[in-house]
């Protein structure tokens, strides 16, 4: 186990140590976890070998089927080239598009059709920015919530899920909003919005401004909560080794 911890790395770095375990012993490394490890370690050490589209996929399955709060916390993370792969994965692995499964919930709302719009991977992943469009998506989201009588859940869904996240963090969509609102962007949403939309629409937002954080706040509720989450806890190890878990961890000392 300790030589196992020493060597941790992101689940890509996994996958090539997979392949030259298999060349050099002509044995599958998840075997030999399964038939070396027990528990919550084995479960995580499985994840990590597992390619990241195939461990993101049986996530997803679990989320199609009743719990949102998977979705969310899946589909939230993911750049739209991987939310590519994930999708054809999904597809290979169910026989069964991704956003079908999406679509046959119990109750199709808006909720469902923000999902649907992050599963089909189209954000915008350009590193430039335009500042006066910027400006133009904070007056927008304005006018779609706090400067009317009812919401316009297509508006806040357009632009959080298309813009890339440069454009919303960098640009200062959010900042922008905020001097012509003189709120945040997460208390407008709080105020006009209920539910799993409002759940999702927050965890977009977190993200954009700083995905290391979220990151580091879900292991931080995980583990401070009574019984630990372990599918959280493997969601984000896996994920976040992909992103900067060095980064992850200073955030997750500040919590």
């Amino acid at each position: 186990m300790k030589t196992l911890i020493s060597i941790l790395r992101s689940s890509l770095q996994w996958q090539l140590i997979v392949k030259k375990c298999q060349a050099a012993y002509g044995k599958k490394l998840k075997d030999d976890l399964k038939g070396s490890l027990s528990g919550h370690f084995e479960h995580l050490m499985v994840a990590l070998v597992t390619p990241p589209a195939v461990f993101d996929v049986k996530q997803l399955k679990k989320g199609t089927g009743a719990n949102e709060d998977t979705l969310i916390e899946v589909l939230t993370t993911w750049s739209s080239r991987q939310m590519k792969e994930i999708s054809q994965a999904y597809y290979t692995v169910y026989k069964k598009s991704l956003g079908d499964d999406i679509r046959i919930s119990e109750t199709f709302d808006n909720f469902h059709k923000l999902l649907l719009t992050l599963a089909n991977g189209r954000r915008d992943e350009s590193l430039k920015v335009d500042e006066q469009l910027a400006e133009k998506d904070a007056q927008i989201l304005y006018n779609a919530g706090e400067n009317r009588w009812g919401m316009n859940e297509d508006k806040f869904t357009e632009i959080l899920c298309l813009r890339s996240f440069p454009q919303l963090k960098i640009a200062l969509t959010f900042d922008k909003y905020r001097n012509i609102s003189q709120k945040n962007i997460e208390d407008s949403i709080k105020g006009e919005f209920s539910g799993h939309f409002e759940d999702l629409l927050l965890a977009i937002v977190h993200c954009a401004r700083d995905m290391c954080a979220l990151l580091a706040e879900r292991l931080t509720q995980d583990l401070k909560s009574v019984g630990t989450d372990e599918f959280t806890l493997n969601q984000v190890m896996v994920s976040g080794s992909e992103i900067d878990l060095l980064d992850t961890r200073a955030e997750f000392k500040k919590c």
